[in-house]
């Protein structure tokens, strides 16, 4: 039984991710930690199984994925659908939040993508500038 507290949204809510106890912190954690994004981009292809996942986001493992998966479906971005029968089978998929989360972060990832090369550029202009303070 959880012990979490349900609140029901009124229309009148104000969210600051910079604010501590933000409920929104947490939540732009679980969607742009380590591995939400990277399961928010294997599932805007389309519905994937548990072991489709864990193969397409490369480095994850069965605890990481199980718990990102259920963080963002508790969140309302991922749902998980069950099919009956023997073997059942697992699939999970973006909601409609989830899905225009996902077009935002394509996007973002888009943008790094596209402009890695400065980033290495800066960054080996940043280890050569701080080699002599070691």
């Amino acid at each position: 039984m959880s012990t979490a507290p349900t609140v029901e949204p009124t229309g009148n809510w104000e969210f600051q991710v910079l604010a501590r106890n933000c409920p929104s912190r947490p939540t732009l954690e679980h969607v742009a930690g380590r591995w939400g994004t990277l399961i928010f981009l294997v599932l805007r292809e389309d519905p994937k199984r548990f072991s489709e996942l864990r193969r397409a986001v490369d480095g994850i493992n069965e605890k990481a994925l199980s718990q990102s998966l259920r963080a963002l479906e508790r969140d309302g971005f991922v749902a998980r659908h069950a099919s009956d029968g023997y073997p059942s089978r697992v699939e999970y998929s973006l909601t409609e939040l989830g899905a225009s989360t996902a077009e935002l972060l394509h996007r973002l990832v888009a943008h790094v993508e596209e402009r890695m090369p400065e980033v290495l550029l800066a960054q080996s202009a940043y280890d050569e500038e701080h080699r002599t303070e070691r």
